[in-house]
């Protein structure tokens, strides 16, 4: 197995961990209960977006780990790392915890993260920094249905 193939399998394997978070703490029955804000797709769509959504995540840091100078890897990677602990979060805060309010504040981390990701990115390959715009458009999408559940299920509704 050749180095970047190694590269991408760490990657894919640190990406499928973040994922589990969505596995791990599923929607259920609490979140199926909600009054849910317009636009709000069918439940079918989020696992197949996010599966494509990781897939080009794990794909720009392998491109970025292998474009960047030994000596800056570390810090190259570093934002990429933080918002996939960010990402994982959010499925514990939003749907075990039932804290929409922090769930949305971890969104609002996540999309500050992913910017200072693109930002890094493409400082090695704008190709990599490409691959995560989706993901950024996604997560605004996320912030705007989180704020969505959030108001329209208020204690004071």
């Amino acid at each position: 197995m050749n180095r970047s193939t190694r590269i991408f399998l760490g990657w894919l394997l640190l990406v499928a961990i973040a994922a589990s978070s969505g596995i791990l703490a599923p929607p259920g029955e609490w979140y199926a209960a909600l009054a849910k804000p317009p636009l709000t797709p069918p439940d079918w769509l989020f696992p197949a977006a996010w599966t494509l959504l990781y897939l080009m995540m794990a794909v720009a840091a392998t491109k970025v780990t292998l474009a960047a100078p030994a000596g800056a890897r570390r810090s190259a990677v570093a934002p990429f790392v933080l918002q996939l602990v960010a990402n994982g979060l959010w499925s514990w805060l939003f749907f075990a915890a039932h804290w929409m309010l922090i769930g949305l504040l971890d969104l609002l981390l996540l999309w500050g993260l992913i910017v200072w990701t693109i930002v890094t990115f493409s400082r090695y390959s704008r190709f990599a920094a490409g691959l995560l715009v989706p993901y950024l458009v996604w997560v605004s999408f996320a912030a705007y249905l989180n704020a969505g559940v959030l108001v329209l299920n208020a204690p004071w509704n």
